[in-house]
This record gives structure tokens, sequence and C-alpha cells, in this order.
């Protein structure tokens, strides 16, 4: 009987790790990348991963691509004072060897622009990643619910506050 425990647990946790994705080049490994389905009419998404670097060489994201969106930038939240405030960061995010940065809500995140359909649950949606000494790096982002604080394959969230960042894609 324990050798069949035994043998269950070990299936159920092989079958958790062939569901969490993972994409790598040149050092760089982007970590469960998801976002949110959208409501209908929505112009706006957002993607969240985490990406760490086990390269030598310091590397930066510049941008990407998105199926069905016209425009990929990648913003910061923060809080300042008792505000929440987003902004572009039109010069991209270094991430220095060893690093990881975590693209979460309430936090760093890619900003889906001028979507030309809702992003639909259950759905993977390709994309890119745009590195400036990696080049592209192409991933597929899992979709979760309109209103998920982190993905359910092991996806993080920094902050519970995602009250903006929902006006903000309504």
């Amino acid at each position: 009987m324990k050798r069949e425990i035994y043998a269950i647990v070990a299936l159920l946790s092989m079958c958790g790790a062939a569901s969490s994705q993972q994409f790598e080049k040149d050092g760089l490994v982007i970590g469960h990348p998801w976002t949110r389905a959208t409501p209908e009419g929505a112009k706006a998404g957002a993607g969240y991963m985490t990406i760490t670097n086990k390269g030598k060489d310091t590397d930066k994201l510049t941008g990407g691509t998105f199926e069905g969106a016209e425009q990929v930038q990648i913003h910061e939240m923060k809080m300042e004072g008792d505000k929440m405030t987003m902004r572009q960061l039109t010069d991209g995010i270094e991430i220095k060897p060893g690093a990881t940065v975590t693209f979460a809500p309430g936090s760093y995140h890619l900003m889906f622009l001028s979507l030309k359909k809702p992003i639909a649950k259950g759905e993977n949606a390709k994309g890119s990643l745009s590195f400036e000494k990696a080049g592209n790096v192409d991933v597929e982002y899992k979709v979760e619910d309109i209103g998920a604080l982190k993905s359910s394959d092991g996806g993080s969230m920094k902050s519970d506050d995602s009250k903006m960042m929902h006006d903000h894609m309504q």
C-alpha cells in the first residue's frame, strides 16, 4: 500500500511540473508567463511572469509581442505615499546576473495594447519577449480568469491590490 501511495504522489508531482511553463535562451529563464482573460470590448490586457538571469552578463527586456495586440509596453506599478501609480518603462528593465525580476499584479507587468479581440480563458496565447542581448524569446501565456491574482501553475503575485489594473484594463 505504501508503494502505491508513493507512486501516486510521484505521478501527481510530475503532472504539476509538466503544467508549469518555462522558456530559456542565453541564460535567461522565463517562468510561468500568464495573463488574465479580458471582457468583451477591452482594449488592453497585462502579462506576468518571472525572468531569471542565470548568465554572466546583464541583459535588458526591451519589449515584446502578443498575438492579437498591436503593441506591448513594459510598465511598473508602485505605491507613492497613499496612491498607486503606473508608468511605462520606455528604457526597458535590466536583469542582472543571478537576479530574478517578477512581473505580477501591482508591480512590473507587460501591457498588451489595442487588443483586436478579447483574451479568452483556457487558451494559451503566443507572444515573444525582446531582449537587448539575447534577442527574441518565444513564449506562451497561460490565460487565467479575469480577476486572477496569480497563475494556477505557479506564477507569482506581488500585491493583493489589483483594482487599478482592472480599472486600466476596462
